[in-house]
């Protein structure tokens, strides 16, 4: 698996979205892989900083930008 097709996973593997073969390339590339293992430490970190924010706290706009952002990433 290369760094591009882990960052490609990285939210169906968070959901358990992954099929077994899937899943097994991908956590035998989060072994092998410093940068990738940061990736996703930095991913658990976003979704858990997001999701402590209150929707009311933030701007239309910026609640706009941050769901458009994954709405992009999803539909990859």
């Amino acid at each position: 698996m290369t760094c591009e097709e882990f960052a490609e996973l990285v939210t169906a593997f968070l959901v358990g979205a992954l099929g077994p073969a899937a899943e097994a390339r991908f956590v035998e590339h989060l072994a092998l892989c410093e940068g990738c293992e940061i990736h996703l430490a930095q991913f658990r970190i976003t979704i858990a900083e997001l999701g402590a924010l209150l929707a009311e706290s933030l701007s239309a706009d910026i609640r706009g930008t941050v769901l458009d952002a994954f709405r992009d990433q999803h539909a990859r």
